[in-house]
């Protein structure tokens, strides 16, 4: 029988909320989402709400109760049950350590690069029948960067800190020691577990990525700095969400405004298997993604 469509609001623009940011408060009309994706469940229900005349989705990644280890993170169905609301543009927030000392605890920074450090991680749509190779020298959109710059200016505060390379480690331990110097003698500013692999699939997704990464913590490396532990995170984490949060509120609108991603197509350049050869599991676990692209006819 046909399959009966389940309708689902549609957002143009959504935050996934990192350790710390587990709602979105000063959003209207506000409703809670289950979505089921082909790539099972998303990490909680998706938060659907008005700010102006913008829709906004919002997820908080770990669950709102903190369940899922960084590796543990249904990534996939995360992003793809944004993509199947229609979402074109994507805000990732997130607490982070320091790997450079003028990043200070207290600190947001405009990743612009990542260094991926990953082992454990699904962070691809494609395989099974359909391969894909996705453009990503520049992972993170400047549009974005700028917007969310010009908006923290008028923030009192609030420091923030444009560009720098954001080094996605698997987690869940801290690095050690070695490792801290090691990312600090690549150039690499900021640490983290999970936006690296949030930037491979919204990419893939068509969506433009952003990420606020709030710094927590100075890693392991800094020498009059204890070594990082989860209560220094959660107070510092805590005592910046009603920052973030005010950011947030103030850059989602320009956000929206932006329109889709220069990436809303990438998928037409890279996909390497010719059409006839797509497997049906294959073609069933991407549908969401090839949806405004004649391509899928």
């Amino acid at each position: 029988g046909r399959k009966r469509r389940i309708m689902i609001p549609s957002a143009k623009i959504a935050v996934i909320g990192g350790s710390g940011v587990y709602d979105l408060d000063g959003l209207q009309d506000v409703q809670q989402v289950s979505v089921a994706t082909p790539w099972g469940a998303p990490s909680d229900e998706i938060t659907v709400g008005t700010l102006g005349e913008t829709q906004i989705a919002f997820l908080p990644r770990h669950g709102r109760h903190h369940k899922f280890l960084p590796t543990e993170v249904p990534y996939q169905a995360n992003i793809y049950a944004l993509r199947m609301m229609g979402v074109e543009r994507l805000l990732s927030v997130s607490a982070v350590g320091s790997l450079a000392e003028e990043y200070a605890p207290g600190d947001f920074v405009l990743i612009d690069q990542f260094i991926d450090r990953t082992y454990r991680r699904q962070q691809t749509f494609f395989g099974g029948g359909i391969v894909a190779h996705f453009p990503l020298a520049d992972p993170v959109d400047s549009k974005m960067i700028q917007v969310v710059a010009d908006e923290a200016k008028a923030l009192e505060q609030l420091k923030v800190h444009v560009g720098g390379t954001y080094v996605t480690m698997e987690g869940p331990q801290f690095s050690t020691r070695a490792e801290s110097e090691l990312y600090r003698s690549w150039g690499a500013k900021i640490i983290g577990m999970t936006n690296g692999t949030e930037a491979k699939l919204a990419r893939e997704a068509g969506m433009g990525f952003c990420t606020i990464a709030m710094v927590t913590d100075y890693d392991c490396w800094h020498p009059s700095h204890d070594d990082v532990d989860v209560e220094l995170i959660v107070q510092t984490a805590m005592s910046n969400s009603k920052k973030v949060r005010d950011l947030l509120l103030s850059c989602l609108e320009p956000l929206a405004a932006l329109g889709p991603s220069e990436w809303r197509d990438a998928l037409v350049g890279s996909v390497m298997t010719p059409k006839e050869f797509w497997s049906p599991e294959a073609i069933a676990k991407t549908e969401a993604l090839f949806d405004h692209i004649p391509v899928a006819g």
